[in-house]
């Protein structure tokens, strides 16, 4: 048998596959020391930031689904086609706003 099997462990036993197992356990094991509930204020946008924003993405959706549900005369009936173009830019106003979001 070669030698470093035959010597001791620093405790002054003889190394064991359980008693390795024991002391391999019992040192990986440590409890979590208890971690009190922080709470945080939001400091992201304000509320009326994400109002303002999510009001715009619903408005320029329904300008364009007014527009087309009345065939062009709502919601603002002289500007013809160009009431996509007014609904998409409000939309993509409340899309740019929503880059800000954290």
């Amino acid at each position: 048998m070669p030698e470093s099997k035959k010597r001791k462990n620093r405790r002054g036993a003889q190394s064991s596959p359980q008693g390795e197992a024991e002391r391999t356990a019992s040192s990986t094991f440590r409890a979590e020391p208890e971690v009190e509930q922080l709470e945080f204020e939001d400091e992201g946008l304000p509320t009326w930031y994400r109002v303002t924003m999510i009001g715009l993405l619903i408005l320029g959706l329904l300008w364009m689904v007014v527009w087309y549900i009345t065939d062009g005369l709502l919601p603002w009936g002289a500007a013809g086609n160009w009431n996509i173009v007014i609904g998409f830019g409000i939309s993509m106003t409340g899309f740019l706003m929503m880059m800000r979001w954290q």
